[in-house]
């Protein structure tokens, strides 16, 4: 059962070692960095879903508090994993796993959610109170690609063909926030050094939730911030799509506060990105629909700050 509540108590658990491959001595590289995760839960309550997070470029598993708090606040397990780029490891572009980065970003959600019983079994009592059949994986920027690739967005070549199906049994619905646009669209620097920056969007079904910020402008991109509803318009049927007229790329701080990257700084933007994440997965895993139904209607009296459209 879900309970929200802003003095909900939360337990923590890190990190957890996870197995999994690609990161080590098989690519030339003297050290092997284990995957690692964080797992936040609400110290109470049963038959609690799963969100499996993917971080933006350069974060961790210990970012992204504001959100990760206020989904477990509301009633969610969040399972956090720290990927190889992450600024800790000191991978740049001239690293010989820098290429292959996108590929071990999937592996590594496949490997959470592979190993999802035993994660969970490290947070005592915690195994009994969730739903395992209730799993979600949700990303911000390269997190979105990332998380998008388990829903069903594949990478394109140069030529446009899609390569592997890299999607997920157990993942339900997802959530993209901040999330790549198609290829044809990147600037010289991306095509140079980021050219798995090619999803495709046509194959990708699951459900999800694209959340956009409508001043958004990216330099990876030579497009405005439409860039960013690509994963809405060109992904099949049922999405949604949150646009938030005056957000950038962090949305207010959704990595955490005061950071470096936030040039618009919004608590309450940030919680409007995390309150419409946990109604629309509420909708979507669980047929609870009450949440969404009111964040519509926030949006049509909201004089145009988000807006919402469905398909």
């Amino acid at each position: 059962m879900l309970t929200s509540a802003p003095d909900r108590r939360l337990v923590a658990v890190k990190p957890i070692t996870v197995p999994t491959t690609g990161r080590g001595v098989d690519r030339g590289i003297e050290r092997g960095i284990d995957l690692q995760v964080k797992v936040t839960a609400p110290a109470d309550g049963i038959d609690l879903p799963v969100i499996v997070f993917s971080h933006g470029n350069a974060w961790s598993m210990d970012g992204y508090e504001p959100l990760v708090d206020r989904w477990a606040t509301a009633g969610f397990v969040v399972v956090q994993p720290t990927h190889l780029d992450s600024r800790r490891n000191g991978i740049g572009f001239d690293d010989p796993r820098f290429p292959g980065i996108w590929r071990v970003r999937i592996a590594d959600l496949h490997a959470v959610l592979d190993h999802l019983g035993d994660i969970l079994e490290q947070v005592p009592g915690l195994p009994a109170r969730v739903d395992a059949g209730r799993v979600a994986v949700v990303g911000h920027s390269w997190g979105g690609q990332t998380t998008g690739a388990l829903l069903g967005a594949r990478v394109l070549d140069a030529g446009g063909t899609p390569g592997e199906d890299f999607t997920h049994s157990s993942v339900r619905a997802g959530a993209l926030i901040a999330t790549t646009g198609t290829g044809e669209s990147l600037t010289p620097f991306a095509l140079e050094h980021l050219p798995f920056m090619r999803p495709g969007y046509s194959t990708m079904r699951t459900p999800a939730l694209i959340v956009t910020g409508g001043k958004d402008d990216s330099a990876m991109s030579t497009r405005g911030p439409d860039w960013f509803t690509d994963a809405y318009h060109l992904s099949p049927a049922p999405k949604r799509l949150l646009t938030i007229a005056d957000g950038e790329h962090t949305l207010g701080g959704i990595a955490g506060e005061a950071v470096a990257e936030t040039s618009d700084e919004d608590p309450e933007r940030v919680a409007l990105v995390a309150d419409a994440v946990a109604a629309y997965l509420l909708d979507a895993l669980s047929g609870e629909a009450t949440a969404w139904q009111e964040l519509q209607e926030k949006a049509a009296a909201s004089s145009g700050a988000f807006s919402i459209e469905s398909k």
